[in-house]
């Protein structure tokens, strides 16, 4: 399995470039092919539609509004529903691209040919971001677990927040006797898939049951819609804990700082950025198609593996060449230095390092008109 050989920039230099592109008295926060294209006025026409990761919600809000800047009489319409309803709308045909916190399987694959033609549908990574074990302790706004821990949680094995278990990795925390109560996502979700792999792949014999983009039917808890929902009900629920994309949670919420090896690592777009140095490119695949393995173990100083890597899905084709035009431009910008950072102020993102990004932004390139 090739390995994949990059490395994701520190979010503050992505942020810093914005802002120094935008310091040098340009009327647009832009690289010069996209300052020129919105200077000069764009020929794009048309709506593109996507709906997917709502993980995906506050980046897209920035990427909608930066393209929006370059292409005044094109529009961008995204549906926050989740991954699952996102890559199921995609292979209805009732949207032209999907994000999603989990890339097209074998299966979903192969389905694709049927709306995207013989080619079929490809992955890019657009999003990077860290999860976050969000908490609702009132005066507590951090806690160290590990993943034995978490899982234990999630199971509904530990039942109350002073339980021994987590007393031990927090000594001189003030623990409450406030009962434990999970909350998860209730539809299909990338981000449901993302956590339940982390949890199988560190510690297989408690988190038996296997990744899944639907929360594990015999683990009992509560459940809300979305990524707002699961945070919504947490804040409003004493004792309540979720997963969640670290760009939705703030205050009044804690956040776990994750165990990996013998340390504690607190979550960030930096430590996202240090796991993703042992992807690896997921073999059997066409070379365009950029779905990553992640080491979910990994034991590498300063490594937040639970996080995600959020796709965008494209088909290799489309019926005419004014989608085409749409859909790769739309996907340029996402890529682009500009567009990375934009979605890094946006959501606490970590920007793709400059080779991801260059091999996704050629991928696109290949997208043409279904003969």
């Amino acid at each position: 399995m090739p390995e994949l050989k990059f490395r994701v920039p520190a979010l503050g230099a992505a942020v810093l470039l914005s802002l120094s592109v935008a310091a040098c008295g340009s009327d647009y926060p832009l690289g010069p092919a996209q300052e020129s294209a919105a200077q000069q006025g764009s020929t794009l026409s048309g709506t593109l539609t996507g709906a997917g990761a709502s993980s995906q919600n506050a980046a897209m809000d920035a990427w909608v509004a930066g393209f929006g800047l370059l292409h005044t009489d094109a529009q961008v319409q995204y549906s926050p529903d989740g991954s699952g309803a996102g890559r199921t709308a995609f292979l209805a045909g009732a949207v032209d691209f999907a994000g999603s916190d989990a890339f097209l399987d074998d299966e979903e694959l192969q389905e694709s040919r049927k709306v995207c033609g013989p080619d079929g549908a490809f992955n890019v990574p657009a999003y990077i971001s860290p999860i976050t074990v969000a908490f609702n302790l009132p005066g507590i706004t951090e806690l160290n677990l590990d993943a034995e821990t978490i899982a234990e949680i999630f199971q509904g094995d530990i039942k109350s927040w002073n339980d021994p278990a987590i007393a031990k990795h927090n000594p001189g925390v003030e623990l409450p006797d406030l009962p434990v109560t999970p909350v998860n996502r209730s539809e299909d979700s990338g981000t449901t898939e993302t956590f339940t792999e982390y949890l199988h792949a560190v510690v297989p014999d408690s988190w038996t049951a296997e990744p899944s983009d639907t929360w594990p039917a015999e683990f009992a808890g509560e459940n809300a819609q979305g990524t707002t929902g699961v945070v919504s009900m947490v804040a409003g629920t004493k004792g309540a804990v979720t997963y969640a994309d670290d760009s939705a949670v703030g205050a009044p919420l804690g956040k776990t700082n994750l165990k990996v090896g013998d340390s504690f690592v607190p979550v960030s777009a930096e430590a996202a950025a240090t796991a993703l140095d042992q992807a690896k490119q997921v073999e059997g695949r066409p070379a365009h198609d950029l779905a990553l393995e992640l080491d979910r173990a990994t034991t590498a100083a300063g490594a937040y593996p639970l996080m995600l890597v959020s796709y965008h899905i494209y088909c290799s084709t489309y019926e005419d060449q004014s989608k085409v035009d749409l859909v790769k431009a739309f996907g340029q910008y996402v890529l682009s230095p500009e567009g990375q950072a934009d979605a890094a102020d946006s959501a606490k993102s970590a920007p793709l390092s400059e080779e991801l990004s260059q091999r996704a932004t050629e991928s696109i390139e290949r997208i043409g008109v279904r003969s």
